[in-house]
């Protein structure tokens, strides 16, 4: 039984108590396991991040650092200098096409739909995060691109003169708007919208009722107080979510490999035809590498092993500093 403990000579309702609880050896054994588990978090990265490096250092001693400015990938002469933008731009585009539709979704289930349909849309959210990639790849492949060329098109005669990403040189031939940047990234953000929804709704619903109340009572509408009061608390757990929608983009595998015309050069305009992504870049060449290719596809998943946690340490810094990170322990 936890009890006060007071000091000689004074009197208990003079000062504060400090309350005492014994520490059981049920106590010791909860917190040595959750030390562990949160350990073995940055044990089983260190490993993984050992075992690429180790696996990669073979590439690495050969290219040297033009492992990061050369585009060609072929025996001999490899880099990622190609692949990483292209990677980075497939996830950007989705994430602008996910994030406003998933914020939008999940403010809608989570203040405004009503009880019978809220669960109906919490359960089909979340069996959209439970189809495989390949069904998304496959539907992206077979319907989305053969309908999607001519809204590309468009995109490009209309809003490539004053958006040079959006150019596109030849511009009369349709192929030219297939298995870009810009599809790939459609299709990838139908894949990572599940997820973001699913977290940023979760953590919308947990805003204080009082305060919500609060801001009905000095007369503020839904939207106001979704605004004043629902998406500062959720903040936090917005980026969050919005960091692992990126993480998933990155990713992405199967799908991208689908759409994709794998293309080894420098390119910008995200409606051009051509693209690739490290991910896609390791399962398209695994199976016909040999040993220095092999250590070349290792050493491309160790950068993008390092940049996925770069953007995981911003986002948690972002967090920390947020209403619903460090802001509410105070």
């Amino acid at each position: 039984m936890a009890e006060a403990v007071v000091a000689p000579g004074e009197a208990a309702e003079d000062r504060p108590r400090r309350i005492v609880a014994p520490v059981t050896p049920a106590d010791r054994l909860f917190r040595s396991g959750l030390r562990a588990a949160g350990m073995s978090v940055f044990v089983i990265m260190g490993l993984v991040a050992l075992f690429l490096l180790l696996r990669g250092l073979q590439a690495l001693r050969v290219a040297g650092g033009s492992f990061f400015t050369q585009t060609a990938w072929k025996p001999g002469s490899f880099g990622v200098a190609s692949v990483l933008p292209d990677g980075v731009m497939i996830a950007v585009v989705a994430l602008l096409i996910a994030v406003p539709v998933s914020l939008t979704t999940a403010v809608f289930i989570s203040e405004y739909a009503p009880l019978w349909l809220r669960s109906f849309l919490i359960s089909l959210v979340d069996l959209m995060a439970a189809i495989p990639s390949i069904v998304y790849g496959l539907w992206g492949l077979v319907f989305l691109q053969p309908n999607i060329v001519g809204l590309v098109r468009w995109m490009a005669l209309h809003l490539g003169g004053f958006l040079p990403f959006l150019h596109v040189p030849e511009a009369d031939i349709p192929s030219s708007y297939t298995s870009s940047t810009f599809i790939a990234g459609v299709v990838v953000s139908l894949m990572i919208t599940p997820y973001i929804t699913s977290l940023s709704r979760e953590v919308m619903s947990q805003a204080p009722r009082g305060e919500r109340e609060g801001a009905y009572a000095l007369g503020s509408t839904r939207w106001g107080m979704v605004r004043s009061v629902v998406l500062p608390y959720s903040r936090g757990g917005i980026v969050g979510a919005v960091m692992i929608g990126f993480g998933r983009a990155m990713g992405e595998t199967i799908a991208v490999a689908l759409i994709i015309s794998p293309n080894f050069s420098v390119t910008w305009h995200v409606l051009q035809n051509g693209a690739n992504s490290i991910p896609s870049l390791i399962a398209l060449r695994f199976g016909e590498s040999d040993d220095l290719g092999l250590s070349a596809l290792m050493a491309a998943g160790l950068v993008l092993f390092a940049l996925t946690l770069g953007v995981n340490v911003l986002a948690s810094t972002i967090i920390s500093r947020s209403r619903t990170g460090a802001a509410t322990a105070d």
